[in-house]
């Protein structure tokens, strides 16, 4: 897979003929500094931008030529994303943020209901509810953010640097969360910088320059999932 951002300058090269493959229910973490591609790389497989070469498969789905709105679809159905910042809708509560992708992935009010409070639940946040964004702390806030994402039961959860704005504390909260949904099963792809965060992985990839420079197996006990056909990132086929 191929990405060069072209602006003022020199093109650069944030992605360089990367081929990957992530088995299902592997958790994956990309480190390396910044400007080496990493949140590139993840943007990628969310759909949010588009490659200049290779080709990406997602459940045996070959990516190629998929509409801006058939990945808006994928991403409130197969794809949960988590950003550095929480992107939350400042005027709406908990409640709402959570259950509204469930609401226009199709579920109804009652479903989408019952998934936002098993995930509160899950998350230590009952009670909240009722809350708005500017009222919770930059922790809570995150996890309001994994609730939102994993509302819809993706198959992958891609989450891009997701306690870069919180304290060791609120650090300590996310891997936890994610080492959790992990165990029952959860394929996620993690970009991070933090070493605490890769070390919860099950395998960790260090990418530099656009390129993966070193892939190595965390839990030796877990399915491998091997480099695969240039280009394509092969999720669960």
């Amino acid at each position: 897979m191929v990405k060069t951002h072209h602006g003022e300058g020199a093109p650069a090269h944030a992605v360089r003929g990367v081929d990957l493959r992530v088995a299902p229910g592997e958790f994956l973490a990309v480190t390396g500094p910044s400007g080496a591609g990493k949140s590139t790389l993840l943007h990628l497989l969310g759909g949010l931008q588009r490659p200049d070469g290779g080709s990406i498969r997602i459940n045996g789905r070959c990516m190629d030529g998929v509409s801006e709105s058939g990945w808006a679809g994928l991403r409130r159905t197969e794809i949960g994303v988590v950003f550095q910042f929480f992107n939350l809708v400042s005027n709406l509560t908990v409640a709402d943020n959570i259950e509204l992708p469930a609401l226009l992935a199709g579920s109804t009010p009652r479903a989408a209901r019952a998934a936002r409070v098993d995930l509160l639940d899950e998350l230590g946040m009952t009670g909240k509810e009722r809350a708005t964004p500017g009222e919770l702390s930059g922790g809570e806030q995150q996890r309001v953010a994994l609730a939102r994402a994993l509302v819809n039961t993706p198959g992958l959860l891609l989450a891009d640097e997701p306690a870069g704005s919180l304290d060791s504390k609120g650090t300590r909260e996310v891997v936890r969360l994610l080492s959790a949904f992990h165990r029952k099963g959860q394929t996620i792809v993690l970009v991070t910088h933090d070493a605490r965060m890769a070390s919860a992985a099950d395998r960790v990839i260090s990418f530099f320059d656009g390129r993966v420079a070193d892939d190595t197996e965390l839990d030796a006990a877990l399915p491998a999932a091997r480099l695969g056909v240039s280009g394509v990132l092969d999720l669960g086929s």
